[in-house]
């Protein structure tokens, strides 16, 4: 495929992502059509929505790549992905979530929460802790993106993160919401035949599903003195009970992804945007397919990427891609695939960043404008819709700059990173405010508080990970890490933070005065 043709079919799918853009602007007369689409979202367009934006190139680069340095064990995220993150998050939490929003007619997760509990500090603190939390995770999506490209076009890694990051900016400061799930659902379709291909070439290329698993397992006694003295025992195979390897990957990797999937504000506010519970039923089949192919089959060829490399050069992924995991995904499909099927997955992974990161900005703006500005102001409106549209232009600059700063590695950990600070600060008061009508104000401001501070303390003096590249532990106490005995410095902060968080919110709730009857009326109202 001719460099012509390839700037063709790039220039097609940018022109129809900046047409849906247009489209979501001019259907986009209020507050309402910009923050919820105006709460008539096709039941397709919501759930590919939902999956593209849960779904993005940390998963399929950087946890594609983490797959191939941890191996199978990855495959219970996946698990994890389409029961909590699909199943239990339409079933149990979208159907509430929908009525109760409609019944307050909140537009943003936030304001939800703050409506919910009556309460403007809740709502101000979480839209805080959203604008101040969500860059890491979004830098990383960007990233992402952008060393595809690099390693595919041979291109700077700078100009693309530049160019990628003004294109979006574009279409999201001006369609709102609706603009973004027009675009999401384009770009979900374009994703799911990307990795369709994508497993289809890989096992052919491996001589079949039988043939690459069992080379794969016979792989074990290549793992890396360093990683096995960790606990790593094969790429089929789950790291040693207790190890570090083990901590990481159930801790940080499994259980903080697909937990926190639960409490991130970008995809609890789809459930807002249609009108009954019938579109959401019909999302979890569309929902849970698309998850299952891209999260599954990102981690399968991650994994497997370790027996092209062995078979053709001789050596493991991690060591092809010179110790960076992130690379691991884009140095395998220049690899192992067609030159026309490179260009294919460059606009998968491509649209996989935009359908994330628009979602990203929009929360970050939303959060701006809506969350906190509104909140102090009381101002509302087009001149709040004005201060949502600079706080989106601000959150891109800051995930450009941060993707300009951070290290290799960081994908998949800066993901964990939001979607643990995300399920231990507003997880357990998002379920009370949905299920416990005993929940009160009180009770939902210690819980919110607890999770946050533990979640960022843990970070900052006990996380190995994060801890030692930060140094302010080593600043301020003169050691890397506040507690050196095993498992505590690989033990992620939400292991910790979400039980604790849930824990401060019931007990409190049980202790002060209970919401006021009329607003628990309000708020529950139409729900049996």
């Amino acid at each position: 495929m001719n460099l012509l043709l390839l700037n063709v079919i790039i220039l097609v799918y940018l022109l129809a992502t900046l047409y849906l853009g247009y489209r979501g602007w001019k259907s986009t007369k209020d507050s309402e059509g910009y923050l919820v689409a105006g709460r008539e979202t096709h039941p397709y367009i919501m759930a590919m929505s939902y999956g593209a934006t849960f779904i993005s190139t940390s998963a399929i680069v950087g946890f594609g790549g983490t797959a191939g340095l941890f191996g199978m064990g990855l495959l219970w995220l996946t698990l994890l992905n389409i029961f909590v993150g699909i199943f239990l998050a339409f079933i149990v939490y979208g159907k509430r979530t929908r009525k109760i929003g409609h019944n307050l007619n909140a537009m943003t997760f936030p304001e939800l929460l703050g409506k919910r509990f009556d309460s403007k500090f809740i709502q101000y603190f979480s839209g805080l802790v959203i604008f101040f939390g969500m860059p890491l995770y979004a830098s990383v999506v960007l990233i992402g993106a952008a060393r595809f490209m690099e390693t595919t076009l041979a291109i700077d890694f700078d100009v693309a993160l530049l160019i990628y990051s003004v294109i979006i900016a574009a279409y999201v400061v001006w369609g709102g919401l609706r603009g973004v799930m027009y675009t999401d659902a384009m770009q979900g379709t374009i994703m799911f035949v990307g990795m369709a291909f994508l497993l289809i070439m890989t096992y052919t290329h491996l001589g079949g599903i039988t043939v690459a698993h069992q080379a794969l397992t016979d792989m074990a006694h290549l793992v890396p003195a360093k990683l096995a003295a960790q606990g790593h025992t094969g790429w089929t195979s789950m790291p040693t009970f207790g190890s570090t390897w083990w901590w990481t990957l159930v801790s940080t990797v499994v259980m903080g992804v697909g937990i926190g999937v639960l409490a991130m504000p970008q995809l609890v506010v789809r459930f807002m945007t249609v009108k009954s519970n019938k579109e959401l039923n019909r999302g979890v089949l569309i929902g849970g397919i698309f998850i299952l192919m891209m999260t599954g089959v990102a981690f399968v060829v991650g994994a497997l990427s370790n027996v092209f490399f062995y078979q053709t050069q001789g050596n493991i992924s991690l060591n092809i891609a010179k110790g960076n995991a992130d690379s691991i995904i884009p140095i395998f499909i220049n690899a192992a695939t067609p030159e026309w099927f490179v260009y294919l997955f460059m606009l998968t992974l491509l649209a996989a960043a935009m359908s994330t990161s628009s979602s990203q900005f929009h929360a970050q703006g939303s959060a701006i404008g809506r969350d906190i500005y509104e909140s102090f102001t009381k101002r509302k409106g087009g001149e709040s819709i004005l201060v949502t549209r600079i706080g989106i232009l601000v959150a891109v600059v800051i995930a450009v700059a941060l993707g300009y700063m951070l290290p290799e590695n960081i994908i998949a950990r800066g993901t964990a990173i939001f979607f643990g600070l995300c399920a231990a600060a507003f997880l357990p008061m998002y379920t009370c405010a949905l299920y416990w009508k005993g929940a009160t104000r009180n009770g939902a401001i210690a819980g919110l508080v607890t999770g946050t501070l533990v979640t960022v303390f843990w970070y900052l003096f006990i996380h190995k990970a994060e801890a030692v590249p930060l140094g302010i532990c080593k600043m301020l106490l003169g050691r890397d890490v506040l507690i050196t005995q095993m498992p505590w410095p690989v033990v992620d902060p939400m292991m910790i933070a979400l039980p604790l968080s849930f824990l401060i919110t019931i007990v409190v709730s049980m202790m002060t005065k209970k919401m006021n009857e009329k607003t628990l009326e309000e708020c529950f109202k139409g729900i049996k």
